[in-house]
């Protein structure tokens, strides 16, 4: 039977990947709401549970559409004025016969809509299109009765799916290779990586993981969903521009985590953004994975972090060795180790001072909405070696 997580109070772990979903959306959904390129804005919770805690918390579903409804209704007013059509899919089933999560799924999403439409007087329920269903998993993602397939191939539709999957069956690589290769789709699901560290030997496991390309290391036990996030990187062709994070969620001796995709350099820069506000060391954990000094000890510098100093100091290499030869390829790879985008200026600026290096064109240092510098442009410069 599958824990039934919205049967009581959310505890800080559950209530961390809450806050990070929550933050996500808000950060992407204007992005393609005002996006004239883009018809319909699809969103799917395909595990959305019940839609709230014990004690009214909202969980993911309800996060969603407050995120969509905006603060004071500002995204719904924008759109009783566009043509942009926006739909969300919540699904839930549980093993047993009866569905209680799913029926009060339905009751907190009509609430909810309700509630909406009395406290800022407008139609919000005629904006915005919603529909629970009841299916498993896999049966709804494969079915050919439905439009899902061709949503998700549709390159004139946005999609960001949410799948807090129980465990990790789910996202077996057939769908994990689907989500990828679909235009216009980001998507975050939850992984719990301590069972596959338990049972990576265990045929359940390899069933949906090859744990062949999986090594664990005993003694970094913090790093296990690091390295599950690693295999799935390793499913991505080299030759494809694709960015995958992680966040990993220690509870006790339990960890679990998320898994973020996406094939813009837009969507992992929001990303990013909020996975370093809840970790200013590593951006992806919430403990010290990276064993950076704490306050108190010998050596602690207030600001200094492990992983931005090896990246730092990677991209000097690649700089003076010529494989970074401008921002657009030094910003990429920043993005491609978890990293924001600015620690390249920060190389760039270190190396000018020595004399290393001069950049021909730009003279700002602009490092965000790099999607936007393109070979030319006001913000791009190329890297001379002197």
């Amino acid at each position: 039977m599958a824990k039934n997580i919205n049967g009581k109070a959310f505890n800080g772990e559950t209530q961390l990947k809450l806050d990070i979903f929550r933050e996500w959306f808000r950060e992407w959904f204007p992005v393609f709401l005002h996006n004239r390129y883009v018809s319909h804005i699809y969103i799917y919770d395909l595990f959305a549970g019940s839609g709230t805690d014990v004690e009214g918390k909202y969980g993911s579903p309800l996060i969603l559409l407050e995120e969509a409804r905006g603060e004071d209704a500002k995204h719904c007013s924008f759109m009783k004025s566009d043509n942009k059509q926006i739909t969300f899919i919540f699904n839930e089933k549980e093993k047993t016969k009866k569905q209680e999560k799913f029926e009060l799924l339905q009751s907190n999403v009509t609430s909810f809509f309700s509630e909406c439409k009395e406290e800022n007087s407008c139609e919000q329920g005629r904006i915005y299109k919603s529909h629970c269903t009841n299916k498993s998993f896999k049966d709804g993602f494969y079915d050919d009765s439905t439009d899902f397939q061709n949503i998700l191939s549709n390159s004139k539709f946005s999609k960001f799916l949410l799948l807090d999957q129980y465990g990790f069956s789910q996202i077996d690589n057939n769908v994990f290779n689907k989500l990828i290769n679909s235009p216009k789709t980001d998507f975050i699901f939850f992984v719990a990586t301590s069972f596959i560290t338990r049972f990576k030997e265990h045929d359940n496991t390899k069933k949906y993981i090859d744990t062949n390309k999986i090594e664990f290391d005993s003694t970094k036990p913090h790093e296990c969903h690091r390295i599950i996030a690693n295999y799935y990187q390793s499913l991505i062709p080299a030759n494809k521009e694709y960015y995958l994070h992680h966040f990993t969620i220690e509870n006790g001796a339990n960890r679990y985590g998320l898994i973020f995709g996406t094939a813009h350099t837009l969507g992992m820069e929001k990303f990013l953004k909020v996975c370093w506000k809840y970790d200013n060391l590593a951006g992806e954990a919430n403990m010290n994975i990276d064993g950076n000094h704490k306050p108190g000890e010998l050596f602690y510098v207030a600001g200094n972090s492990n992983k931005k100093d090896a990246v730092k100091e990677e991209i000097k290499k690649m700089v003076l060795s010529g494989l970074i030869i401008d921002n657009i390829t030094g910003f990429k790879y920043a993005l491609k180790q978890k990293c924001m985008p600015n620690v390249l200026s920060d190389v760039i600026k270190e190396l000018e001072s020595k004399n290393k290096v001069r950049r021909i064109g730009a003279k700002s240092y602009t490092s965000t909405d790099i999607h936007k510098i393109k070979v030319g442009s006001k913000d791009y410069y190329k890297i001379e070696l002197l």
